[in-house]
């Protein structure tokens, strides 16, 4: 290859993901101009980088110009479709679907022609198998997820898995198979792999480390992985399919210098067909974004070592980045990459330059330096990448690498290769089965005696800085190590001593989180937390709540509001995960824990700050479940915060007169619904803001439209987590309650004062019923 092109197609492939995800087409059109122009005048390689960022750029736009129109949310489409992959759970099964064509099928819609991907949920369908076609009916919306800070960006999950629509099916028009789907050397060799008698574990990771089927793993797997930062493991990724190439390699060179003594070290076919074994790995393995990422890095890596026409180390580097971007470009946005190309990088650092390592105490020694350099900087890019640090990382790896890599990972496929042999196939399989049992009781010591960390926001960027100028410190060549010594104590120093943010005395902390139909508002002083609602459970059985915190967090105090799904949902997952001191409720409210009743007028302060129940009464029959709710006023200094639950108009004037003055901001009643927020709460209480917890396309039209106007027209400003994520609000510190959305618009044009949204209502769609697993029920 020729030398110095290498950057620059990897630079000219991040400038066409630049361009893909932030340019407009006419900025498109005056990169095609300039590209042309390059090509008359004869500028060849400007006109090649042109290219190459054109291609990325325009791959990109059209997944993004393929989402579904907010238009056809909600609506039913029919879909013409091949099946790619079929996960099953708890009597749900999700399908990832490679869309062929795709008709609204009401008349006035806008066109999906553009959509290429969607993912579907199956309730109590037909049986779908991958590979198939099949034509559906089914309900999509444009890609969303919740937006919490510090959680798992599912949105951002859904774009760089290139999915452009999610729904589920429709039972009716019913489901048509158009052709059965041929069955796979993958899928045929998972089908024999559950018939043989293997531990549920054993088979599960034999399936990952070998097939590339981390879908089997179950959540206690990934919590393990994770928690002891081995994730990487399990993955197909470079060390899996460059132990393929390895011993391809091994084998053809062995068989070369058997046919030819004299001339075997010149032999090129050897390289060939570890390249070829390396490639046949990859597809069996599914081809998925890392196994195609992986196989890249390995066959650049056997060119390297090759030494025939090769590219220096570097050289290969940047190349390989602009191979995996020109051929995946969504992988931009996919951690694994830049983790994968980080510690590649890091490795050429620590070993250019240096002797081979010689006999085995030579290579356990490398391998103890090369993974005590890698872990600082790659706990760095984890907690960057997912907020979360694994303190056993460093050692378990130790352990883990060399185990995975020279025993299981081996075991594996040479019980693939003897398959035709049961008896040996077996006996390899077993093995694996026994250490696979030994790795995870290592894991699980591990984690028991240092558990999975998860710093609060507030101190990730400094422990990341700090992690990785450890790792330059003793990365970098010709530093004395005295230097390299009292560098690492001092950063150690400083990053133990980060302060966590607290509330001041006076000031209340609080968060509205994006739970879709639901609620959960968490509220903190500087040495008080409280919940009031734990958000929905969904009939799939996932909890929002599940993924807000880590494990062992403690509440002082959880107040639920009224017993509905969307309110209660999240109970189970509070108390099987988390301490809390009290639970509060309303009288007689029938709860799967122990509450203390919530009354008019219990009075309580907490560092300088009054929480106050205005409703219920001690008395509640006769009132509806709704109208039982708890209504809690909070008031921080001058500023007062109020939660209503989801009271109907006539409980509002009733607790009306216990207000003194306006309120800063409500939290709505009935996530905006018209039996809420009444004329005479709006008009007596004034509220600064207020702050709607509504699902994105509810069916239920949350906020109403006539609730909206009357904030608007009292001059109010409005938020929904639907549009803006979680809402975080601080009183009691500033003139002005100080709001910050999780997801922030451009641009908020049209609102009612600074920092307001100019919120509409969406449309209700009679007869639009909502699966199971999307959406609660409304009280």
């Amino acid at each position: 290859m020729r030398q110095g092109w290498a950057m620059p197609l990897a630079l000219a492939a991040l400038a066409g993901v630049s361009m893909g995800a932030f340019a407009t087409t006419v900025w498109l059109q005056g990169v095609g101009v300039i590209g042309l122009w390059c090509l008359v005048w004869r500028r060849g390689r400007a006109a090649l980088l042109m290219a190459v960022a054109m291609l990325v750029a325009v791959r990109i736009l059209l997944v993004a110009g393929g989402e579904l129109a907010p238009g056809l949310s909600r609506q039913d489409v029919r879909l013409d479709a091949r099946v790619l992959d079929v996960s099953r759970q708890a009597g749900t099964a999700r399908l990832d679907l490679s869309v062929d064509a795709c008709r609204p099928l009401a008349f006035g819609l806008p066109p999906c022609d553009d959509l290429s991907r969607a993912r579907l949920s199956v309730y109590q369908g037909p049986d779908i198998q991958a590979g198939e076609r099949w034509r559906l009916t089914a309900r999509l919306r444009p890609p969303s997820g919740f937006a919490n800070p510090g959680t798992f960006d599912y949105r951002g999950w859904l774009w760089r898995e290139g999915i452009q629509a999610t729904g589920y099916l429709r039972q009716s028009p019913a489901a048509q198979r158009l052709s059965e789907g041929g069955a796979s050397v993958r899928e045929l060799a998972l089908t024999h792999l559950d018939a043989q008698a293997l531990a549920p574990r054993a088979a599960r990771w034999l399936a990952a480390l070998t097939l590339g089927a981390e879908r089997r793993l179950e959540r206690q797997d990934w919590e393990l992985l994770n928690a002891s930062g081995t994730t990487h493991l399990v993955v197909i990724s470079g060390l899996h399919i460059g132990l393929v190439a390895a011993f391809a390699l091994g084998v053809s060179r062995l068989l070369a210098r058997g046919l030819s003594p004299g001339g075997w070290r010149m032999a090129i076919w050897p390289w060939w067909l570890a390249g070829m074994a390396a490639t046949g790995y990859a597809v069996l393995a599914g081809l998925e974004p890392p196994a195609l990422r992986a196989l890249v890095m390995t066959l650049i890596g056997l060119w390297v070592a090759s030494g025939r026409h090769a590219p220096g180390t570097w050289q290969a580097w940047w190349l390989a980045l602009a191979l995996v971007l020109l051929l995946d470009p969504l992988s931009a946005w996919r951690p694994g990459l830049w983790l994968s190309f980080l510690a590649v990088a890091l490795l050429i650092l620590i070993w250019q330059g240096r002797a081979r390592p010689r006999g085995v105490r030579g290579w356990c020694l490398a391998l103890v330096r090369t993974q005590w350099l890698l872990a600082p900087v790659m706990g760095a890019a984890v907690l960057l990448a997912f907020g979360r640090l694994a303190p056993a990382a460093p050692l378990v790896n130790l352990v883990a690498v060399p185990l995975v890599s020279s025993l299981m990972v081996p075991l594996g496929l040479a019980g693939w290769l003897l398959a035709w042999i049961p008896g040996l196939s077996m006996a390899c399989w077993s093995l694996f089965a026994g250490l696979t049992q030994g790795l995870a009781a290592i894991l699980d010591a591990a984690v028991a005696i240092m558990p999975l960390w998860q710093p609060p926001p507030e101190q990730r960027w400094p422990l990341a800085i700090g992690l990785g100028l450890v790792s330059v410190l003793w990365a970098l060549p010709g530093l004395d190590r005295r230097w390299r010594q009292v560098g690492t104590l001092v950063l150690v120093a400083g990053s133990i001593g980060l302060p966590v943010a607290e509330p001041a005395r006076g000031t209340l902390w609080a968060r509205v989180y994006d739970v879709g139909q639901g609620q959960l508002v968490e509220l903190r002083t500087t040495g008080y937390r409280v919940l009031v609602d734990t958000g929905p459970r969904f009939g799939s059985g996932f909890m929002p709540l599940e993924t807000l915190w880590a494990p062992g967090q403690v509440f002082d105090d959880v107040i639920v509001s009224h017993g509905d799904r969307d309110h209660a949902g999240g109970l189970a997952a509070l108390g099987a995960e988390h301490t809390v001191g009290r639970y509060l409720a309303p009288p007689g409210e029938a709860l799967p824990v122990k509450a203390a009743p919530c009354r008019a007028g219990r009075v309580w302060q907490r560092d300088g700050v009054e929480f106050r129940f205005l409703w219920p009464p001690s008395r509640v029959e006769g009132l509806s479940d709704n109208d039982r709710s708890c209504v809690l006023l909070i008031t921080a200094g001058e500023q007062q915060l109020l939660i209503p639950g989801d009271v109907g108009r006539r409980v509002e004037r009733s607790f009306l007169r216990d207000i003194s003055g306006p309120v800063t901001v409500l939290v709505a009643g009935h996530h905006g619904s018209r039996t809420s927020s009444g004329p005479s709460l709006v008009n007596r209480l004034s509220p600064g803001a207020v702050l709607f917890s509504a699902a994105r396309g509810s069916r239920f039209g949350h906020p109403a439209a006539e609730v909206v106007r009357r904030f608007r027209n009292a001059g109010t400003c409005l938020w929904n987590t639907a549009q803006d994520g979680a809402l975080t609000l601080t009183l009691g510190e500033y003139e002005d309650p100080r709001i910050i959305a999780a997801r922030p618009l451009p641009r908020r044009s049209g609102g009612v004062g600074p920092g307001c949204l100019a919120l509409e209502s969406p449309a209700t769609m009679p007869g639009s019923p909502v699966p199971p697993s999307t959406e609660a029920e409304s009280p």
